[in-house]
């Protein structure tokens, strides 16, 4: 991974697609900060995680209704 300033980025800007299309990631930097990454539209991302922890836990019926006193006395200031 490669990591240019922004000024290097606008006078190279073409290059750096082209490195991009080539496969190489090259992250812009603003005083030195990372600031974004210019990668191939077609990079392979990163599986999602989405249901990850699928029936390992369980939802109470009643869960609307868990502590409702409590958060009531909260919000209303009673106790």
């Amino acid at each position: 991974m490669r990591i240019v300033n922004m000024h290097e980025a606008k006078t190279n800007f073409s290059r750096l697609v082209d490195e991009a299309v080539a496969g190489e990631q090259i992250t812009i930097a603003k005083a030195g900060k990372p600031m974004v990454r210019l990668v191939r539209v077609d990079a392979e991302e990163a599986p999602k995680r989405t249901g990850f922890l699928a029936g390992q836990g369980r939802i109470p019926d009643n869960f609307d209704a868990l502590f409702s006193q409590e958060v009531t006395e909260l919000f209303e200031g009673q106790s």
